[in-house]
């Protein structure tokens, strides 16, 4: 299955939502922009979205609304842990209920134990 490059426009998107927080780390998985946290990450570009993961209690809330998703990189294949942004939300480019979420996923990976270096 072949991936379909991001635009431009969601690539600047996640840019401009990405938290100025310590302890936020940028790096690239798959040649797409991830943002990490204690090496664990908690938000990425896959081809025109925008993920966050949640904890299940929150992904749950976040799945009701309108145009939100679970992440299903490959048809029948969910990562659980993870959701797509609605595009309604992203217009929004640093709305409060856009910030409130991007910090959900941030704290919910900071929550969880540091992984590892190899």
């Amino acid at each position: 299955m072949k991936w379909e490059k991001p635009s431009a426009e969601i690539i600047s998107t996640f840019e401009k939502i990405v938290p100025a927080i310590a302890g936020v780390e940028k790096r690239k998985m798959f040649g797409l922009p991830c943002v990490f946290v204690n090496s664990n990450m908690f938000m990425g570009v896959h081809q025109d979205n925008i993920i966050l993961r949640l904890s299940k209690s929150d992904r749950e809330s976040f799945l009701k609304l309108e145009g939100a998703k679970e992440f299903e990189p490959q048809p029948g294949r969910i990562m659980k842990e993870y959701a797509v942004f609605p595009e309604w939300m992203l217009k929004q480019e640093g709305g409060d209920i856009l910030n409130d979420w991007v910090y959900k996923s941030f704290e919910y990976a900071a929550s969880l134990p540091p992984k590892e270096k190899k």
